[in-house]
């Protein structure tokens, strides 16, 4: 039995394509919907949902839920996976950011706690901020080869 007619009919007032059209394969109804000659007939059996459309295919968000869940625990982030410059990851600003902060901090607890006096303060302050030491520990390091006594741990 063809029915193309009253599809193409149910598409439009359906708001959609015609392979999105469902229609009750029962013969009886068929014979029915062969029947609809009109745009209200066809309503008709829309209201009746003898004709109906289909779900819209999506695409499913699992797998990538799943893949975000295991980049959360620090997996899938090796160098194979990685794109862009070494700099796109971490920025050059924020890696000096986090140094001299640290290295500042690290300058204000020895003056606070007396270990350097603050001309001595100055100098390393003006060497940290020029680029000289690449961390906390490359500061110390020097500050014992000047000949500074710095306690042990941090």
């Amino acid at each position: 039995m063809n029915l193309s007619y009253q599809k193409r009919v149910a598409s439009k007032l359906l708001k959609c394509g015609v392979h999105r059209v469902w229609v009750d394969d029962r013969p009886e109804v068929q014979e029915r919907i062969s029947e609809a000659v009109t745009r209200d007939d066809v309503r008709l059996l829309i209201v009746q949902r003898f004709i109906r459309k289909h779900q819209k295919k999506g695409i499913s968000r699992g797998r990538a839920k799943e893949m975000a869940i295991q980049r959360s625990k620090g997996r899938r982030r090796g160098q194979g996976s990685r794109k862009g410059h070494g700099g796109a990851r971490t920025p050059k600003k924020e890696a000096w950011m986090t140094r001299i902060r640290a290295l500042r901090r690290e300058l204000t607890s020895l003056r606070a706690d007396g270990t350097i006096d603050a001309s001595q303060y100055r100098l390393y302050y003006r060497r940290a901020k020029g680029g000289v030491y690449n961390s906390r520990n490359h500061l110390r390091y020097n500050m014992e080869i000047d000949g500074i006594k710095l306690g042990g741990g941090k």
